[in-house]
């Protein structure tokens, strides 16, 4: 971390249960969490934010994680990919799966459906001013809702917002996230080296 920010031992009040929580969830306190508390009234902030906007996501998590994998590869989020690269693996039931699916979604063998939302999503991380009425089109003629569109644009952009701060202030990839499979890890690395 490039910063510095409340450590563990130091937090009080309200950064204190966000980090328990944490802790009582993954067991260690991430970087990301961390990262916000160089301006302590943020990680509540965000935190709130964050678990409204999963609370009320209209898609599941498989989506959440799809969507968030190709936006960090685009931005490009070395921590993003390998966290939920590693979430992935049992969604899609293989870390070969979740490889195809990093390396080109197009051919990955997902239903057309899933192509659609992270073609689109992709395109958010890329340059979300190409998106057309097409897009929505194409999102709306395989089924999704406009609430579910909405959705995936708010998962995709909202990445774009947290990795890039996450580089920025020099959040690390905790070594829990790291997959041991040398091509994994290395496909998966798709910005700062880990």
């Amino acid at each position: 971390m490039y910063l510095h920010t409340i450590e563990e031992e130091q937090a009080t009040g309200r950064v204190a249960e966000i980090y328990e929580r944490q802790r009582a969830q993954i067991g260690f306190v991430m970087d990301a969490a961390k990262c916000f508390t160089a301006r302590p009234d943020l990680l509540p902030i965000y935190t709130d934010f964050s678990d409204r906007v999963r609370a009320g996501f209209s898609l599941g998590l498989r989506e959440w994680r799809l969507i968030t994998l190709i936006a960090a590869k685009h931005i490009p989020s070395t921590y993003c990919s390998h966290v939920y690269s590693r979430q992935l693996i049992d969604d899609l039931g293989s870390k070969e799966a979740v490889l195809a699916v990093q390396r080109d979604f197009r051919t990955a063998g997902l239903p057309d459906k899933d192509v659609e939302m992270l073609a689109y999503a992709e395109t958010i991380a890329q340059d979300a001013s190409r998106i057309s009425q097409a897009d929505i089109d194409r999102l709306r003629a395989v089924g999704f809702s406009d609430t579910q569109i909405c959705d995936i644009a708010l998962c995709a952009a909202f990445r774009c917002f947290v990795s890039r701060f996450f580089d920025a202030v020099g959040a690390g990839t905790e070594a829990a996230f790291i997959n041991e499979d040398a091509e994994f890890r290395a496909t998966m690395s798709v910005g700062r080296a880990v």
